[in-house]
């Protein structure tokens, strides 16, 4: 089983809608054989995960991961409305 670096990490440096695209669909895929979940659930998943992990990086890669992959934080929301300080963050 792969880590969520190993499984997110490519993600985090795509830049090409196509590309993106792509990428998720592999996600869903694999998710789909692995769990037995509907579509559906796998996607809303896979979208927080992506989202989670680019906040541990800094604001370009979340906006660009949030805008390709149609998805947003699951704590902080979507970047492009708000990027929390350090200190937001922490409380």
């Amino acid at each position: 089983m792969k880590t969520i670096g190993e499984t997110y990490e490519s993600a985090m440096k795509i830049t090409d809608q196509k590309e993106a695209d792509k990428y998720f669909e592999m996600l869903v895929q694999e998710s789909m054989q692995e769990s037995g979940k509907s579509r559906e659930e796998i996607e809303k998943i896979q979208r927080s995960n992506l989202a989670y992990l680019a906040g541990y990086y800094d604001d370009e890669t979340r906006l660009r991961v949030e805008r390709l992959f149609c998805c947003a934080h699951p704590i902080f929301g979507k970047a492009s409305e708000h990027i929390p300080t350090p200190e937001e963050a922490f409380e």
